[in-house]
């Protein structure tokens, strides 16, 4: 019912920049919020930041200050603007939606296939 497609990742220095977009598309009546976690193989998955479609944001403690979360309801897609990034940021970043379907008007919870982050010099 809902496809979630995430874009933006890639190799970058320390210090550098990378911006992550995921716009989601199906029968969505609403969204209620979106958000980033993160994993490295092996190793848990972690959330990173999210946001309601009203603009409240909650970020991980690790990434505050450095990366902001934004989002535009007129075209269904999340951003993750990533700065001051370091080795530890390395890993696959997933992109998940909480929405509202139609026409039942359920609320739906769905995650992306992820998109690859790599921090290194």
């Amino acid at each position: 019912q809902v496809q979630l497609v995430e874009s933006g990742g890639g190799l970058v220095q320390p210090g550098g920049s990378l911006r992550l977009s995921c716009t989601a598309s199906g029968s969505i009546f609403s969204i209620d919020a979106m958000g980033w976690s993160r994993q490295v193989p092996g190793k848990q998955r972690e959330l990173v930041a999210t946001i309601t479609s009203g603009g409240w944001t909650n970020y991980a403690d690790s990434v505050k200050g450095r990366f902001t979360i934004t989002i535009d309801n007129a075209k269904n897609t999340v951003y993750l603007n990533m700065n001051s990034l370091k080795p530890e940021d390395t890993a696959v970043y997933y992109c998940n939606s909480a929405v509202v379907v139609t026409p039942t008007r359920s609320k739906y919870m769905s995650w992306g296939q992820g998109t690859q982050v790599t921090v290194s010099s």
